[in-house]
């Protein structure tokens, strides 16, 4: 009885140890601001939660428009649009006067040719209607980047636009840095050059430590190429959530500190900087992922700052509470060890049942919490959300489950047992569910895996969730005895080399810079290997 219990403890208190050290405030940069100092300007959209660009009949009305340059107001001193026709964007001119703010104008062009003709007239009229107010028109953003049109295209509607403003308008085109060194000769057609520079998305992602010292490399290159002309950092900023691109790590703090350090940058250059954005755009997680809707430094269901400009943030603000309750998961695996053999009359005697209930209720315990943090940030739509809360389901079943089943001393089980179940009549209740939590995990970790290998981009890793789940699996077969008649295991040994591949190729494909990539793959080559056991070890009844 002793050893379990201070198993236990021992586990717990590693759990909340580890809370506490990631629970930590970590150290930001010297504000950049000086008191009452506003930042340059800042990418605005108008959507809130439950709202997006792609509904027609938008419910974003003035009034909310005029809510938000109102919050900005107080934090800057300019705003950037991105469309002049969709979602009350063609208030905020006037409205910006009303709230003393400049604005630079956004002309939203794809390919449709009669959206782009309402664009531009509207852009237009605009800015002849608040020459004070409007500072430049952006005709087009990341247009070249998209591919929705020519470099000609655009410096004909360049040409065009410019044509109709009122003097001391100005006229631009913005997009990444790649592409205007690639379309050099459209700098003629601008009055200044508008380029992105967003470390986190460059085709080799740049840590947050390093993006920085990126960015004022990547503007002197531009100022180089294109000399006497005044250049703008259209976008340039730092997600606060989401998957991990090698080693740039989106986090609350990592934002905070990338911020604040490119606008002291910006300030001891003399860079015009714009940054992206002002809030969370939720709808972008349909594009880009959960990272995608979180590039706002204030947050989009309060409307406030995520961080304050030279305090330390917290990247896990809610730790005290993830500690508590991963520890009495933990607690809860135990029990359900210790009653489970008492009931079967077997109760794990030895250490290696007890290290293997203790390994079950670490990995559990650790993760538990922060899974339950992430699924509702990562989950989106009806798929998103049926996989969250399978996560969620599965991951609080199989570690009690294996918990009880290394109690009951349960065998090795298979997933013939779990989809025909006939064909094993010696086994018992608990083996058969068990099996059957088996073949679920297996169905939701290939979906996961799989989305990973083939289109890996934009998907989260999901290891807060897997953890759990591999882990039950892993440690019970270590202990588990096999079936006495042997039998080839196809499904287990087709299972475990998809998941062997996923894991391998995961963890080359992210890079070792990348450890949520690399957690993750180890996760599906632990899985491989356990199924790899079943596959080798099946026995028939």
């Amino acid at each position: 009885m002793r050893m379990p219990l201070a198993l236990a403890a021992l586990v717990c208190a590693a759990i909340v140890a580890v809370w506490a050290w990631l629970g930590q405030p970590v150290p930001a940069p010297v504000s950049p601001l000086a008191a009452g100092e506003k930042l340059p300007c800042v990418s605005y959209a108008p959507f809130r939660p439950g709202q997006d660009p792609f509904t027609p009949a938008s419910d974003i009305t003035p009034a909310q428009v005029d809510d938000d340059l109102a919050r900005l107001a107080k934090i800057t001193n300019c705003v950037r649009t991105y469309s002049s026709t969709q979602a009350s964007l063609d208030s905020v001119p006037e409205l910006a006067r009303k709230h003393g703010l400049a604005v630079l104008l956004g002309i939203w062009i794809a390919r449709d040719p009669v959206a782009n003709r309402a664009e531009i007239d509207r852009a237009v009229q605009l800015a002849q209607q608040n020459p004070d107010v409007v500072k430049a028109v952006i005709v087009g953003n990341e247009v070249l980047l998209r591919g929705e049109q020519s470099s000609n295209d655009i410096a004909a509607f360049l040409k065009e636009v410019k044509g109709k403003l009122p003097p001391g308008v100005e006229v631009t085109y913005a997009d990444v840095w790649e592409f205007w060194e690639r379309n050099r000769g459209l700098a003629d057609s601008v009055d200044f050059v508008t380029v992105h520079i967003l470390p986190f998305w460059e085709d080799l992602p740049v840590a947050a430590e390093k993006s920085v010292a990126h960015l004022g490399e990547i503007r002197e290159h531009v100022g180089e190429m294109f000399a006497g002309k005044e250049i703008l950092i259209g976008e340039t900023g730092w997600p606060s959530e989401g998957r991990m691109r090698e080693g740039a790590l989106p986090s609350p703090s990592n934002q905070a500190r990338v911020i604040q350090e490119l606008l002291a940058l910006a300030k001891e250059k003399g860079y015009r900087l714009n940054v992206i954005e002002a809030f969370d755009q939720p709808w972008k997680r349909q594009l880009e992922g959960t990272v995608g809707g979180h590039w706002g430094f204030l947050d989009a269901y309060t409307r406030e700052f995520k961080f304050a400009w030279g305090e330390a943030v917290s990247d896990h603000p809610l730790w005290k509470w993830q500690a508590g309750i991963g520890a009495v998961f933990a607690g809860l695996v135990f029990a359900a060890a210790g009653l489970a053999g008492r009931r079967a009359g077997t109760p794990p005697a030895g250490g290696r049942d007890w290290a293997a209930v203790a390994g079950v209720a670490l990995a559990s315990g650790l993760m538990y919490g922060r899974m339950l943090a992430s699924v509702p940030v990562e989950s989106l739509g009806v798929g998103g959300w049926i996989r969250g809360g399978s996560l969620i389901a599965l991951a609080t079943a199989v570690p009690l489950a294996s918990a009880v089943a290394i109690g009951a001393r349960a065998r090795l089980v298979t997933l013939t047992l779990a989809l025909n179940p006939a064909s094993t009549p010696g086994a018992t209740r608990l083996e058969r569910f068990y099996a059957l939590l088996l073949a679920l995990s297996v169905v939701l970790a290939a979906q996961v895996a799989l989305g990973l290998v083939f289109d890996p981009r934009y998907k989260d890793f999901q290891f807060a969730g897997l953890t759990p789940i591999v882990a039950g699996f892993a440690f019970q077969s270590l202990v588990a005895a096999a079936w006495r008649a042997r039998t080839d295991r196809h499904a287990e040994a087709i299972a475990a080399a998809v998941f062997l591949a996923s894991g391998l190729y995961v963890v080359v494909n992210e890079t070792l810079a990348n450890w949520q990539g690399l957690w993750t793959g180890t996760l599906f080559v632990v899985l491989g290997l356990t199924l790899w056991r079943l596959a080798t070890a099946g026995r028939k009844i």
